[in-house]
């Protein structure tokens, strides 16, 4: 079947939480690739954000086990973690609160992880959902 629902595994990575404390931020699961082709896409969602000196940092990691991921080249990424950031300085909805944004990993490494961090304690909801298209697609 050729659509956008059959053929794709949509994952919590992030629940809908708060940001949390300064510097911490919050850890997704980590995502196994086994089975999936091309990139996973991860879709994060930002709440209302009010402090508008925060700065959330988006980071992606990748690794062959779980217990030893590392940051992720740009080159392996489409898309960037600043542009899957919701920005800084004054809060528009919809474009730097309330918002969501979008990164890729597309590394060759059989597990990813996403985590966003912020430089304010905030009581800002985050999520994330990573979104992986099956090798195989069931029979129409």
């Amino acid at each position: 079947m050729d659509d956008n629902y059959s053929g794709l595994n949509v994952r919590t990575a992030i629940k809908p939480v708060a940001i949390g404390t300064t510097g911490t931020g919050q850890t997704g699961k980590v995502i196994d690739r086994k089975g999936y082709l091309g990139p996973v896409l991860f879709a994060l969602s930002y709440g209302e954000i009010t402090a508008t000196n925060a700065v959330y940092t988006v980071t992606v990691k990748e690794g062959d086990v779980t217990g030893a991921l590392t940051s992720v080249a740009d080159i392996d990424l489409i898309g960037t973690e600043a542009a899957a950031s919701p920005g800084t300085g004054a809060r528009t909805s919809g474009a730097t609160k309330n918002v969501t944004k979008k990164v890729a990993y597309k590394g060759g490494k059989r597990y990813c992880q996403v985590s966003v961090k912020s430089t304010v304690t905030a009581a800002t909801v985050v999520s994330a959902i990573a979104t992986q298209q099956a090798a195989s697609k069931p029979a129409s």
